[in-house]
C-alpha cells in the first residue's frame, strides 16, 4: 500500500491551495473572528482624464445646477398663485410646473409620468446598458462630488492611501476635519434645496434661519443631509451594490446585444507585462497594468466581464486609453461594446449592433403608447370640473302640491387663472326646476366661478308628481362657461314604488 503525505503549506484561507488574494485573507480573517460579513474595504479610485470623464464633469454640472437652480425660477401667475416656477404646494393641494397645474384629482399625470420614465429606463438600458447609473443617478452625482472635495483636501488616489495609513498628526487632522466639514455643508445645501420644491423658496429661507419655517421643513432638510453625507461620503459604492435594487432589476433587460463597458479579450489576451522595443506578435494589447482597475469608482476589474457592481461609468475607458497611447496601440481596449460583437470578433466575423430586438421593440412600443394617452389626456383635459353630492338626510322632501324635491351640493371646480360666468343645467327628469337659498325656481342657475377654486353651490331640484315615475330617475347636472363644458350623473330619488 502506497501512502502518499501532502506536505503543501496551509494558506490563510486553510485549503492547501498556494497563494492567495488579500481579499481571501481578508475573509479568513473576518470569519476567524466569527463575523458573518465581509468589512468594507475603502475604495480609491484614480484621477483619470478623457472623453467619458468630461462628460461626466458636465452631467454632475447640469444636474446639481437644475437641483439647486430651479426653485429659483419665478413664473408669474395671476392674483395671489405662488410664482415659483416649479413648486409641490401641500397647503393649497396643487402642483405647480411652469404653465402646468395639476391638482389631487389628476394624480393620474404623476402616475403616467412615472410609467413613462420606467419604460424610457428600460429602452436606455436594453439599448446601452446602464447609462442612468453611470451618469445621472443621485447617487452617483453626489459621490463624484464627494471624491472631488477629498482630492482638493488629500490628493489623488497615492497620497489619499498613504494618508488614510499615516497615525494621526495636524496636518491628517485638518485635512480630514476641513473634508468633512465640506462635505456636510454640501449634504445640508443639499436638504436644503429639496425642501424649496415644497415651499415658497425666498419665503421659506428666510423663515428657516428665523426659526418660523414649519417643523416638516427643518426634519427634511436634516433627513437630506444626514442621508446624503453618509451615502455619498461614507458608503458609496455599497449603496449601489447591496440597496439599490436596480442592478438586479437590469439582469433582465440586458442581453448580448446590449451596449455595455467591455473589455474586448479578443484583442487583449493573452495579457501580460510588456517592455518597450518588444514584440506585439503572439500577445494581447492588454499590459495588465491595473490602470482599469485603480480608476473604477467601483472597485472593480472589467476584465472579468461583466458584474453585478458595473455601473458604466466609462472611467475605465479612459484609463486604458492613456496606457494605449503611451505603448503606442489604438485605443479602445475597453469601449462601449457588446457581448455578441466580441464574441464573433474573436471567431473572425464582423461584429453587427443589432439595436432594433423583440425587447427593445416591446420597450419602444409600450413606451410610444403610454406617451399618446398622456398626452391625448393632457391636451383634451378640461379647466372645469362638476361633482354633485345628493342630501342623505332627508333623501327627498314631499312638497305640499305633491311635487317632489332633492337638495344637492354641487363642487364646481375651475382649475383656469381667470374667473369665469357658468350656468348651471339639471337634465334628465321632465318638468325639473333648479332653485338656489332665497332665489326663485328657474331653468339654469348662473354663478361665478373664482379662478383655482372650488365653488360649493347649493341647489333644490324640484320636479311635477307626475314625473316621479319610478322611486330613482337617472339624471345629470351640466356646467358651461363660454369655453369649456363638465358634467356630473346623479340620481333623483322620489319615494316611488319601484316600477316592476
Amino acid at each position: 500500500m502506497t501512502v502518499i503525505i501532502d506536505n503543501t503549506k496551509k494558506t490563510a484561507a486553510g485549503d492547501g491551495r498556494g497563494p492567495v488574494s488579500a481579499a481571501e485573507k481578508a475573509r479568513a480573517k473576518g470569519d476567524a473572528k466569527g463575523g458573518l460579513y465581509k468589512p468594507r474595504e475603502p475604495i480609491y479610485p484614480k484621477l483619470v482624464h478623457g472623453q467619458w470623464r468630461r462628460i461626466k464633469w458636465a452631467l454632475l454640472i447640469l444636474t446639481l445646477a437644475i437641483y439647486y437652480i430651479t426653485p429659483w425660477i419665478r413664473w408669474e401667475r395671476p392674483g395671489a398663485l405662488p410664482d415659483q416656477a416649479v413648486l409641490v404646494d401641500f397647503t393649497g393641494r396643487r402642483f405647480y410646473f411652469f404653465w402646468i397645474q395639476l391638482w389631487p384629482q389628476e394624480v393620474y399625470f404623476i402616475t403616467g409620468l412615472l410609467v413613462m420614465a420606467a419604460l424610457s429606463l428600460f429602452l436606455v438600458t436594453a439599448l446601452f446598458g446602464r447609462l442612468w447609473c453611470g451618469y445621472a443617478c443621485p447617487q452617483t452625482v453626489w459621490t463624484d462630488l464627494y471624491i472631488y472635495v477629498e482630492r482638493l483636501f488629500e490628493g489623488d488616489r497615492n497620497a489619499r492611501m498613504r494618508l488614510a495609513a499615516a497615525p494621526m498628526s495636524f496636518d491628517k487632522f485638518w485635512r480630514k476635519g476641513g473634508k468633512h466639514l465640506v462635505w456636510l455643508g454640501v449634504a445640508f445645501g443639499t436638504g436644503g434645496a429639496w425642501i424649496f420644491y415644497f415651499h415658497d423658496a425666498p419665503t421659506l429661507i428666510r423663515d428657516f434661519w428665523i426659526g418660523r419655517a414649519p417643523m416638516t421643513a427643518y426634519v427634511s432638510c436634516a433627513v437630506l443631509t444626514a442621508t446624503t453625507y453618509v451615502f455619498a461620503g461614507h458608503m458609496r459604492e455599497q449603496v449601489c451594490t447591496y440597496m439599490c435594487p436596480w442592478p438586479r432589476i437590469q439582469g433582465a433587460m440586458l442581453d448580448d446585444h446590449s451596449l455595455q463597458v467591455t473589455y474586448r479579450a479578443d484583442r487583449g489576451e493573452p495579457r501580460g507585462p510588456h517592455k518597450k522595443g518588444q514584440p506585439w506578435e503572439g500577445r494581447g494589447d492588454c499590459i495588465d497594468c491595473n490602470a482599469c482597475v485603480v480608476a473604477c469608482p467601483m472597485g472593480i476589474d472589467i476584465r472579468n466581464g461583466p458584474q453585478l457592481e458595473c455601473i458604466n461609468c466609462g472611467l475605465c475607458i479612459d484609463a486604458c486609453d492613456e496606457i494605449m497611447v503611451k505603448v503606442g496601440r489604438p485605443k479602445a481596449l475597453i469601449a462601449y461594446d457588446t457581448d455578441a460583437a466580441v464574441a464573433a470578433r474573436s471567431c473572425g466575423q464582423k461584429p453587427k449592433h443589432e439595436y432594433v430586438r423583440p425587447r427593445t421593440a416591446y420597450y419602444a412600443v409600450a413606451l410610444v403608447l403610454v406617451s399618446g394617452i398622456m398626452l391625448w389626456g393632457f391636451l383634451n383635459r378640461s379647466v372645469l370640473d362638476i361633482h354633485a353630492l345628493r342630501d342623505r338626510n332627508p333623501t327627498f322632501v314631499r312638497l305640499h302640491d305633491g311635487s317632489i324635491r332633492n337638495a344637492y351640493t354641487l363642487k364646481v371646480a375651475n382649475r383656469g387663472f381667470e374667473p369665469v360666468p357658468a350656468e348651471i343645467r339639471f337634465s334628465g327628469v321632465p318638468g325639473a326646476q333648479l332653485r338656489t337659498p332665497g332665489e326663485p325656481p328657474q331653468d339654469i342657475v348662473k354663478v361665478v366661478l373664482p379662478p383655482n377654486e372650488v365653488r360649493a353651490v347649493r341647489v333644490f331640484v324640484t320636479i311635477p308628481a307626475d314625473s316621479a315615475t319610478d322611486s330613482s330617475l337617472p339624471a345629470a347636472f351640466d356646467v358651461r362657461t363660454p369655453e369649456a363644458g363638465a358634467r356630473a350623473k346623479t340620481v333623483f330619488l322620489t319615494g316611488a314604488p319601484k316600477s316592476p
